[in-house]
């Protein structure tokens, strides 16, 4: 990349254990920038990096490993194609039961109950695993050497304040950039830390809230994804002119009556949940990326004279997201789930269903779904090919 190549922006969005398609899509980059040559460069593609929930996580690894990209992406790929469960959460049969009891007792007893038995479970499930995984997989403490040697100039992740109801990004530059606020949504500079990516990718219900500190008090956090009414616009402020988004969902799925295995009785307690997660995770970034979108059209209706003379610019963005459902993928390998936490999903009647196995594509930290999901990201990649050399400006030679 020269210098006078506009800068280039990464979103990498939430979704749990779907984030594995994006380490796909990020192989096949490697794969197609190497295939290009010396003219398409050697250092990191994406100086400013941009990540929610699960997506916030390879994001922070990959501005770890930003003097190397082709190394890093190595590195997150297998900790993918290698993932179990416990490396993520606790699964076993006493953790999981007793979260689930928990939870089915204040359902069942009612606010008056439960405040009088102090019930308090904080979630369905303990993420303190991922803590540990963290440490090894995101080493945050070569960031600032690394923003100091120009291989990567921002990384942003976001979360949502559960105190304040306003949704964040928390960001870290290698030059001084002023923090913007808008509407329910706000900026903070600060050093990244682990706890800001277990704040971003714990997954309402599923996962606990983490603690972080907010202008002088402390305030709790969970996935960045939620009230997330503008995913692009971090990369944007931080300076990027062309932006790739990698998805972790279609950005328009097939109507339900399309898909197999679908049934009209009653929604169970996981297909709700996985509704409802998929409107959490998928909705905002669909629509934000249709706004942006508009907005480039009616740029292009504007004489580039009159445009010239004002800062309005049109943002290149390319888009890779799922070409195929991932619930119905995932409903392929819900028995590979730990026993506890099926058996808490609704057993067999799950992986029956796939609208119900829509939750348990946020949860199958499991190797044999997790390399599915990263051959599709490199499938759908390489179809979007001259898309993605046009979009970076390579050749192939």
């Amino acid at each position: 990349m020269t210098e006078t190549s506009p800068a280039t922006g990464l979103l990498l969005t939430g979704g749990g254990a779907r984030a594995a398609y994006q380490v796909g899509v990020l192989e096949a980059i490697a794969d197609m920038r190497r295939a290009a040559g010396p003219a398409a460069g050697t250092g990191n593609p994406f100086p400013v990096i941009t990540g929610t929930s699960a997506g916030a996580i390879n994001a922070a690894a990959l501005a770890c490993g930003a003097d190397d990209f082709d190394h890093v992406v190595a590195h997150i790929a297998q900790v993918w194609s290698s993932f179990r469960a416990e490396q993520v959460y606790r699964a076993d049969s006493l953790s999981v039961i007793g979260s689930g009891a928990r939870w089915r007792m204040l359902l069942g007893l009612g606010r008056f109950a439960a405040n009088w038995m102090r019930i308090k479970p904080k979630s369905l499930l303990d993420n303190a695993p991922l803590a540990d995984l963290l440490q090894r997989m995101v080493p945050l403490d070569r960031l600032p050497q690394l923003m100091q040697e120009g291989h990567v100039k921002a990384l942003a992740v976001t979360a949502s304040s559960y105190s304040s109801g306003e949704h964040v990004t928390f960001f870290e530059a290698a030059v001084p950039m002023e923090p913007w606020v808008r509407s329910q949504r706000l900026s903070v500079r600060d050093r990244i830390t682990h706890h800001h990516l277990l704040a971003s990718s714990a997954i309402p219900f599923v996962f606990p809230a983490t603690a972080l500190p907010m202008q002088g008090h402390t305030e709790y956090f969970g996935d960045g994804s939620m009230r997330q009414s503008a995913p692009i616009a971090a990369a944007i402020h931080l300076g990027a002119e062309r932006i790739l988004v990698i998805g972790a969902g279609r950005m328009h799925e097939p109507r339900e009556t399309d898909a197999p295995n679908t049934h009209s009785g009653y929604p169970t307690m996981a297909q709700i949940a996985g509704h409802a997660l998929s409107s959490i995770f998928l909705d905002a970034l669909a629509v934000d990326i249709e706004r942006l979108r508009r907005i480039n059209h009616t740029l292009g209706l504007i004489p580039e004279e009159v445009r010239a003379s004002s800062s309005l610019r049109p943002l290149d963005l390319l888009v890779i997201s799922p070409s195929e459902r991932l619930d119905v993928i995932a409903a392929r390998h819900v028995d590979s789930l730990p026993g506890a936490v099926r058996h808490l999903l609704g057993g067999s009647k799950v992986a029956a269903d796939v609208k119900g196995g829509a939750l348990a594509s946020y949860l199958l930290f499991e190797s044999g779904y997790t390399r599915e999901l990263m051959a599709l990201g490199r499938a759908d990649a390489m179809k979007q090919r001259d898309e993605v050399l046009r979009f970076f400006g390579w050749n192939t030679v």
